[in-house]
């Protein structure tokens, strides 16, 4: 239906592997369809914004994803080859791990829980939803059009609930042992690279940690100001009972905070999207270590502000070789993490399928999630093609300086769009035919 620019082609045509010869087609017509939707992304809304809303053979659209065989998780490594070879061919990778909830209603899905809504839960408030919980795993990058750090998703899988593993008299699967397996997962593919990942409070978990060590990546994340903290392990004199595990109890985070002589340092950082910020730093190591555990050694830092603009936080570090400027800067980039969850929700319709079919859930979501990775790369190769064609879309009211999302996924539509056949050509001239303006009408009024 689409005749392809060459850039774009060759991005699309990286997934072509993952499906045979007579599948591709209507894989292809859903990735475009998706991209092109307004509003929500069932097939059926996919199939009307392509013109094929009276096709006979829309359920062959539905068996890519309920039925057809091909692997999301071989999708995850090509999409992630993807993107490092355009945003970050050198240097340590860095990544994003967070955990949302797809709000999700209906008794056919066998994965749904009840979970706390963060987004519209508080302190004194706790609300509950029900709904699906992803695992996503996303690359913090550079991206050069848009002048600041975005964070792409590539690896998204389904962490179900409790009662789904109860019912099938399994032991259930906790959100560690999800993240554990992820991080093994990014490390066989990326085998040859520096890879730190940063996550929330709920990733702060002994055994994870330890398990990242021995894996070969660092993991950052928050710390609790009344952890157990150690000095390390004496050398061993003796060769009769067990080595230590650690040495003497070290003051927990919570009373150097206390301590007028702790040492303080004064650092200026960009600090969860406030922009430079001044905050002053604590540093030092120690051994984490809980009765029963994996002994952990960590790089701890506690960070405030002078002047009181955001509570105390205090971070830790698997690599002790990280300074404090460093690990306070990784850590504030994970909340590009929740931008992104905030975009795909407003502007590629998670949360708005109707799927009921596992293998179809499975598939749906993380590509949606991936689908904000390649709006993302195809509007890079725009950037390259012409440097003026990605622009922000301001007004007299909204004097808007960078490029967002929602401009790269408009610069890419107007791109698909072009490319569309609007009639057929007689000599040299192009005539728009009115069952043409009738579709781009319905869409107009349809649009959600």
């Amino acid at each position: 239906m689409f005749s392809l620019s060459a850039d774009f082609l060759a991005v699309i045509q990286t997934f072509v592997p993952l499906f045979s010869s007579s599948v591709w087609p209507y894989a292809q017509e859903l990735l475009l369809g998706a991209i092109l939707a307004p509003g929500k992304r069932t097939v059926t809304s996919i199939l009307r914004v392509l013109g094929c809303s009276g096709g006979r053979n829309f359920q062959k659209f539905h068996r890519v994803l309920n039925r057809t065989v091909w692997s999301a998780r071989e999708a995850s490594r090509l999409l992630l080859g993807l993107l490092v070879e355009t945003f970050a061919p050198r240097g340590a990778l860095v990544f994003g791990l967070d955990d949302t909830i797809e709000r999700r209603w209906g008794r056919r899905i066998k994965a749904r829980g009840i979970y706390r809504d963060a987004a519209r839960s508080s302190k004194s408030v706790t609300n509950k939803t029900s709904g699906l919980r992803w695992l996503s795993v996303q690359l913090l990058a550079t991206v050069p059009w848009a002048q600041r750090l975005w964070a792409l998703p590539f690896l998204t899988v389904l962490a179900p609930s409790r009662r789904y593993y109860q019912k099938r008299g399994r032991a259930p699967k906790t959100l560690t042992d999800c993240a554990r397996q992820v991080l093994a997962q990014v490390r066989r593919w990326l085998p040859h690279r520096v890879l730190i990942f940063v996550a929330d409070t709920s990733y702060a978990v002994l055994e994870l940690l330890a398990f990242a060590q021995r894996l070969g990546v660092t993991l950052i994340t928050p710390l609790r100001l009344d952890a157990a903290l150690f000095a390390p392990a004496p050398a061993r004199t003796g060769k009769l009972g067990r080595p230590r595990k650690k040495g003497r109890r070290l003051p927990s985070l919570a009373a150097r905070l206390k301590n007028k002589k702790t040492p303080w340092q004064r650092l200026r950082i960009d600090w969860y999207g406030r922009g430079p910020t001044w905050v002053a730093v604590a540093t030092g190591t120690a051994v984490w270590y809980h009765s029963g555990l994996v002994p952990v050694p960590i790089r701890w830092v506690l960070v405030r502000s002078p002047h009181g603009e955001f509570q105390t936080r205090a971070l830790l570090c698997t690599d002790l070789s990280k300074s404090a400027k460093e690990i306070v800067e990784l850590y504030s980039h994970r909340w590009q993490v929740e931008v992104t969850f905030e975009e795909v929700r407003a502007h590629l319709g998670v949360e708005t399928q109707r799927q009921w079919n596992d293998r179809a859930i499975a598939r749906t979501t993380p590509t949606l999630f991936g689908l904000f990775s390649l709006v993302t790369v195809l509007a890079h190769q725009l950037h390259r093609r012409s440097p003026g064609m990605l622009k922000a879309r301001g007004a007299a009211w909204y004097d808007k300086a960078r490029v967002t999302f929602s401009d790269a996924l408009a610069c890419v539509r107007r791109e698909l769009w072009r490319n569309f056949p609007l009639s057929v050509p007689k000599q040299d001239s192009h005539k728009t035919t009115t069952a043409v303006i009738n579709h781009f009408a319905g869409l107009l009024c349809y649009a959600q």
